[in-house]
């Protein structure tokens, strides 16, 4: 086997909290016994970065936000690229395989309102006709869904440019997932945490992935020391659901995995993005499989949403 590079680089976006996680692998590695001096942090400004002012199903999709990652590690300008799991497309590139996933943060959205409309917790308690700001068709159908009346204005940046532009009056609530939150250090208010099944989360929220080229074993072997099982077998139901849907950032879906000792739930959604169709599923599988429990649930949402509903959301 070839030597591991030396410094072995770390890519990563250059957010505030795109730091902290690809620290956390850092700090991993050097705990599955890497040299800390030969680890090296490289930022990388994504197109998803860049371009603010748009939905992401307008400019190419949530893989804006792996593809300079994912070049720079084809092109061996870096050796691992840290990922939120829930940005990375369904399909890899070919040569790049993801390592290890960290252990997974709380999945789940948060729902935070402007403190001029006082201590509101539940999206059934946001006034008539409020002004919500998010990016992502999940949120947006979901709330559409039960609150039709709520008004959807397009949030994007990161989640300190997002919780500006709330208390700057642009708008009167936000979602924001948890794990991003608590990795920043943000205090949360337990009561607005959104249970799973009021707000489905993005599959894979919460989860670091590690991806690496498939054929540089020295690193792949080291990067595999730091995967978490019950993560893995999570996110791999979760993204074999999101396989079979073939999600993109076009179509609402979320999905959500949750393993209890030698079994693995999966809670799976798509729906349109005005929220006026919905479709949930949930099974129960063998942990030991989780990508047929993933197919499962996915084939039985496209036969519950019909043969039109996809090319519908497209």
């Amino acid at each position: 086997m070839a030597p591991l590079p030396s410094p072995l680089r770390i890519g990563t976006r250059g957010s505030p909290l795109a730091l902290i996680q690809a620290n956390a692998v850092r700090t991993a590695l050097v705990g599955a016994g890497a040299d800390p001096d030969a680890l090296e942090i490289v930022p990388i400004r994504t197109s998803g970065d860049r371009v603010r002012d748009r939905a992401l199903a307008e400019v190419g999709g949530k893989g804006l936000f792996t593809k300079e990652l994912e070049t720079a590690l084809a092109e061996r300008h870096i050796d691992v690229a840290v990922h939120s799991m829930k940005d990375v497309p369904t399909w890899l590139p070919d040569g790049l395989a993801i390592a290890a996933l960290l252990p997974r943060e709380d999945p789940r959205d948060v729902l935070l309102v402007a403190r001029r409309l006082g201590p509101i917790r539940r999206i059934a308690d946001l006034p008539h006709g409020a002004r919500v700001g998010t990016a992502a068709l999940r949120r947006q159908a979901q709330l559409l869904h039960r609150r039709p009346d709520l008004r959807i204005a397009l949030l994007r940046g990161n989640v300190e440019t997002r919780l500006a532009k709330l208390e700057a009056g642009e708008v009167d609530a936000t979602l924001l997932a948890l794990a991003g939150l608590k990795r920043l250090g943000i205090a949360v208010d337990p009561d607005a945490i959104l249970a799973a099944d009021e707000l489905v989360p993005a599959v894979a929220q919460g989860a670091i992935g590690a991806e690496v080229r498939a054929d540089d074993a020295a690193t792949r072997a080291l990067v595999a020391r730091l995967d978490d099982r019950p993560t893995s077998l999570a996110v791999g139901a979760e993204r074999a659901m999101l396989a079979v849907l073939d999600g993109s950032c076009r179509t609402p879906i979320g999905g959500l995995a949750v393993l209890d000792g030698a079994r693995l739930a999966l809670d799976g959604l798509v729906a349109t993005a005005d929220g006026s169709a919905l479709h949930r599923r949930r099974e129960i599988g063998d942990a030991g499989d989780p990508l047929a429990l993933g197919r499962a649930v996915g084939h039985a949402l496209r036969a519950a949403a019909g043969p039109d509903f996809f090319r519908e959301s497209a």
